[in-house]
């Protein structure tokens, strides 16, 4: 039996180099995308798109067809991590800053710490993770009683914007659980293009539901919208979310979530050069308590791994 080789130094290097610096910058992506784009119709072309280009790339080099066992897997885990993790971010960013955002999904980490430990697929929290829980609960209080965070176009609708990314982190944390023991197939390549696929195709029919179609015309787009759906496409999806579903296989689940430490850094950052948005007290505190939260979490679960 051939023995598998361990990832080499470079792929880990940029496979987290992907998910720390990529994934912080779609935040600011999404909003301008959104800024002429219908917010569910575009994700879900975004990742049908990149689904559909992934899986075919895959099957045309040789990859065996999945099972259709394997296509309900993809369509539960696409749902969870995608239709409503990335769904709801999306959403949530009609209503709060993309900078905002990144810090309420830097709570994922300390979802899947209650949420393991309950459903029996890691171990009890740590005093160290028992107190980054309460800091993180402190860090989305103090945000959520942050005056001023709304959106510039929908003021007064923080609280639907925090609750819609909080709904959205909590879900994509129980997608990845769930897909700790469960693989739409064992290339990690073909699954990541799968999931997207099934994800992205949810999300547009949702978002035709919801009547984002009517009144919609392509020619209102602005080229500052396509250049971060092109983005969003190649590199947000296909790029950072394949190379987050190969580092869940190729290291600790704990190391693969450390790009909640960044990602919020580089989202508001950029939020702030880039889209004018605020930096206050309130915000920056919320922001420390977070990442104080994510770093206590993370190592505290690696330490009693």
């Amino acid at each position: 039996m051939a023995t598998q080789l361990p990832p080499s130094r470079t792929a880990l290097l940029l496979a987290f180099a992907a998910i720390y610096l990529i994934w912080g910058s779609t935040y600011l992506g999404i909003r301008f995308a959104i800024d002429s784009m219908p917010p569910l119709l575009m994700a879900g072309s975004r990742y049908a798109l990149a689904g559909a280009t992934l899986y075919g790339f895959m099957r045309l080099r040789g990859e065996p067809a999945p099972s259709w066992r394997g296509w309900g897997v993809a369509l539960l885990i696409g749902i969870c991590l995608l239709a409503f993790g990335n769904g709801g971010v999306t959403l949530g960013e009609q209503y709060i800053p993309s900078g905002l955002a990144a810090l309420l999904v830097a709570t994922v980490p300390m979802f899947l710490a209650v949420l393991g430990w309950w459903s029996g697929v890691a171990q009890r929290p740590t005093p160290a993770v028992t107190l980054g829980l309460v800091c993180g609960l402190g860090g989305v209080y103090l945000l959520a009683r942050t005056p001023g965070v709304s959106h510039v176009a929908l003021p007064g609708h923080e609280g639907i914007g925090l609750t819609l990314v909080l709904t959205a982190a909590l879900v994509w944390a129980i997608g990845s659980l769930y897909s700790k023991r469960h693989q739409p197939s064992p290339s990690p390549f073909l699954s990541g293009g799968m999931q997207m696929l099934c994800g992205g195709l949810v999300m547009l029919v949702v978002g035709f539901i919801r009547g984002e179609a009517q009144g919609f015309e392509l020619a209102q787009v602005t080229s500052k919208s396509w250049l971060a759906y092109i983005y969003l496409v190649t590199f947000g999806s296909i790029v950072a979310f394949t190379a987050y579903i190969w580092l869940l296989r190729a290291v600790e689940p704990a190391l693969a979530g450390t790009y909640a430490f960044v990602n919020p850094v580089v989202a508001v950052l950029l939020g702030w050069a880039f889209a004018g948005e605020q930096l206050n007290a309130g915000m920056l505190g919320g922001a420390a308590l977070i990442v104080l939260a994510v770093g206590l979490v993370v190592l505290g679960g690696r330490h009693a791994a």
